[in-house]
């Protein structure tokens, strides 16, 4: 027996309320069979009563039994949008984020002139595509060690036809010999090591290595900021995102390093997220 469209929905919302809100369990019902059926939310919601083809509705029915196990929606699509761009996504990158988008508003605001600007740590190449597409005039290098997800960030570059971004596999900075910066940029791991949320919720499926950075979250951070001068030229910015609570430690780590005008900007959930400094 077929399932109509309003159907499928309500099965599918009643089964993902068990491990969601009611609003999020409604809403990734949708962005599930839109994605099996090829179609847009307007189309879903003026078809409640077409029958969803048998094979659509088995396809659904897999993809809403890999979320159910936990699986985030953007690996199960395999897309994600970032900053009006879709980027593919893939177990070996970070699912972007929208408070990240923190990073590059505030990396856009600096960008007046053509500017040279390194993207540490890329993963599916969201911050440097994301600067690159909105500022055309600018270089923007990104690097990322690890090459799966390099492979990402290629794909993503390609699909949105983006000449001004080049691809470097590098850890954070050990190819970058003598090159110098205007601006750097970086999503670096923040999460304290033994933290719970790593073995909970869409983190259980994302890459540890971009996740946590040691005891106290803040060692690549830390690593960043004490190599970065090498990298950028006088009166370059540093922007760095981090965790919730770690804005203070952060700035007090950009002030031991000698780094001027230290600012902490806010997300979207006014949490503090972004730390920036001008190196003179």
């Amino acid at each position: 027996m077929s399932l109509t469209v309003q159907q499928s929905l309500q099965a599918a919302r009643q089964q993902l309320a068990q491990m969601l809100p009611a609003s999020e369990a409604s809403l990734e019902a949708q962005i599930l069979l839109m994605h099996i059926l090829q179609v847009n939310r307007a189309w879903l919601l003026a078809h409640t009563t077409d029958a969803v083809p048998e094979t659509a509705l088995k396809d659904f029915t897999h993809l809403l039994q890999r979320r159910l196990q936990g699986e985030p929606v953007a690996y199960i699509l395999g897309y994600r949008e970032f900053f009006g761009l879709k980027l593919t996504v893939t177990s070996d990158t970070l699912i972007p984020r929208p408070d990240t988008e923190t990073l590059v508003e505030a990396a856009l605001q600096k960008i007046a002139l053509p500017m040279r600007v390194l993207d540490l740590g890329t993963g599916t190449g969201a911050i440097a595509l994301a600067i690159a597409h909105h500022a055309p005039q600018s270089q923007v290098t990104a690097v990322d060690a690890s090459e799966g997800a390099l492979k990402v960030a290629e794909i993503n570059r390609h699909s949105l036809q983006l000449a001004n971004v080049s691809l470097l596999h590098s850890h954070w900075f050990s190819q970058l010999a003598d090159q110098r910066f205007d601006l750097i940029v970086s999503n670096p791991p923040y999460i304290e090591a033994d933290d719970q949320h790593l073995t909970q919720g869409d983190l259980r499926f994302e890459p540890l290595s971009a996740l946590a950075a040691g005891a106290d979250g803040l060692a690549d951070i830390r690593q960043i900021i004490a190599q970065a001068p090498d990298y950028l030229n006088h009166g370059g910015w540093l922007l760095l995102e981090h965790g919730y609570n770690q804005a203070e430690a952060v700035q007090d780590i950009y002030q031991r390093a000698g780094f001027q005008h230290i600012q902490t900007l806010r997300d979207l959930g006014d949490n503090p997220r972004v730390t920036l400094a001008q190196w003179l």
